[in-house]
């Protein structure tokens, strides 16, 4: 295990946070299983553990120009998931949801999610780490059909919830592993493209920042059902 590998793991358990667990929503009539690949396409920053969600039309885990949820919030300043999806398996229009592991850069991580057939699209949200409140989304993908395997690529969007103020003590990926303090003074208040590191305090650009886009996803159906 690498040092920034390590750091981040230490920073996770410390934080309380479960990496790949299980979360089912509603039951699955005809069991459809996808499996949703996530690669980390950035050279830097640790992705946390990602809330991948199964859902119709009507579901949306946000709205660029508008405020985070406070779970989402949680996600982005965090890297916890789980408030994140709760607040989906409450939302009727989801049909199922499912936590992979934080994503090292240059890996990926698999997750395998179990939907019924009213599940149309899928979306994935997780924390770019080493920031204080950038996060990674790809929002309503079609689930593929047949043998098909459905992509998308995600830009980095900031949720407007914590001052970008690059100080460790409010960062909790590597090297920071901050305690995860909040500093909402100054936080934009919507949720927009992230513009990167500027190396205000603890963070160094050469290292930490990034070029969108910072997260691809792959899903290609694995088993169950007939075609739509």
């Amino acid at each position: 295990m690498n040092v920034l590998t390590r750091t981040f793991s230490l920073g996770l358990a410390l934080a309380g946070i479960l990496a790949g667990a299980a979360y089912p929503a509603a039951a699955s009539e005809d069991g459809r299983t996808y499996s949703v690949r996530i690669t980390n396409l950035t050279r830097a920053q640790v992705i946390t553990p990602p809330a991948v969600v199964a859902h119709r039309r009507g579901y949306s885990s946000f709205e660029i120009g508008g405020a985070a949820s406070d779970a989402l919030a949680t996600l982005a300043e965090t890297g916890n998931p789980g408030p994140f999806a709760d607040e989906a398996t409450l939302d009727p229009n989801v049909a199922a949801v499912a936590i992979g592991d934080g994503i090292p850069p240059g890996q990926s991580t698999v997750v395998e999610i179990t939907t019924s057939k009213r599940a149309k699209l899928i979306s994935v949200t997780a924390m770019l780490a080493t920031t204080n409140d950038a996060f990674a989304a790809v929002r309503g993908l079609r689930l593929p059909r047949g043998s098909h395997t459905a992509h998308a690529r995600a830009v980095a969007y900031d949720a407007g919830s914590e001052a970008n103020n690059e100080d460790c003590d409010f960062i909790p990926g590597p090297p920071c592993g901050g305690p995860n303090n909040r500093d909402t003074d100054g936080a934009e208040g919507f949720i927009h493209v992230h513009n990167g590191v500027h190396g205000g305090a603890d963070l160094v650009p050469a290292d930490q920042d990034w070029h969108n886009p910072v997260m691809q996803v792959e899903v290609t159906r694995v088993h169950g059902g007939d075609e739509d």
